[in-house]
């Protein structure tokens, strides 16, 4: 890989304004976030993508994929944590684990906390953006280095189509659905996920903006309703991504609550609170 620092040539995605360099980014036809930036630190194209990372002024070190925000160093452990801590608080006895995505390493760095896990694997299509986060983003990654964790340079889709009745948890951490990652959010998707599940296996998703991306969030709760006796929305708040208030959805075989009585895990963000009263959503979402 190659740093990159401030080039004379401004990398894709970037403009410089003014003598200073801004990322814009395209969030909807309406709406633009703009990002002022302190200095390229990475930035190539992969097979499947555009990977930069980017030093910001207010959210510090950013992974940016086609121009389009993914984590930061200063609210991407909300994320990680929630869309991980939650699925392994209610589940009792979660030792195999598949994480979907999650080329940033966050979420499998917050799996590996669980002394119980004994299998992590973790697939993600596009092996620059992780070798990326390891060396340059290490507030999110971690550097991730746990044995536990086996990493799968792989589709996904195609990694969870013949597994049958072998994980305890999936986490499917898939970035908004567009171009590749449209199909994450397909029927027949969740139904692999489903078999690829033990018989008391849990699943949990990001479920996009209950604001910005409701019909995405609707018909990723119904294709999970349609396969799982227990469903489950929670939210969170997310400064980076647009409008602040993120949605994920939990399915379950058999169980529906969190378990654990005490939660002493080294976190940022989740608590045993949190583990319980992030299913307290918003009036307008029970009516959905």
């Amino acid at each position: 890989m190659k740093e990159v620092g401030r080039l004379n040539q401004t990398p894709e995605f970037l403009q410089e304004k003014n003598g200073d360099l801004w990322l814009i980014e395209d969030e909807r036809e309406n709406m633009k976030v703009s990002y002022r930036i302190k200095e390229v630190v990475f930035s190539e194209k992969s097979p499947f993508q555009h990977v930069m990372i980017l030093d910001s002024y207010d959210f510090g070190r950013m992974l940016v994929l086609d121009g389009v925000v993914q984590t930061t160093s200063l609210d991407g452990h909300i994320y990680n944590e929630m869309i991980t801590h939650i699925p392994l608080s209610i589940h009792p006895n979660p030792e195999r684990v598949l994480i979907i995505g999650g080329g940033d390493c966050g979420a499998a760095r917050e799996v590996c906390k669980y002394e119980n896990v004994k299998e992590i694997d973790m697939v993600e299509i596009d092996e620059l953006v992780v070798d990326a986060c390891k060396k340059y983003l290490p507030a999110v990654s971690g550097n991730l280095s746990d044995p536990r964790v086996n990493f799968i340079f792989n589709d996904g889709i195609k990694h969870v189509e013949n597994i049958r009745d072998h994980y305890d948890v999936i986490i499917v951490d898939s970035s908004d659905p567009v171009g590749p990652a449209r199909a994450l959010f397909e029927k027949s998707f969740y139904e692999n996920i489903h078999r690829a599940l033990k018989e008391d296996g849990l699943m949990v998703c990001q479920s996009q903006s209950p604001l910005f991306h409701r019909s995405v969030m609707n018909q990723t709760i119904r294709h999970i309703r349609d396969l799982y006796p227990a469903v489950k929305v929670y939210t969170a708040t997310v400064p980076t991504y647009p409008g602040g208030f993120w949605s994920f959805t939990l399915g379950s075989k058999n169980y529906d609550q969190v378990y654990v009585d005490r939660f002493e895990k080294d976190t940022k963000y989740v608590n045993h609170s949190i583990l319980t009263t992030c299913f307290d959503v918003p009036a307008f979402l029970k009516h959905d």
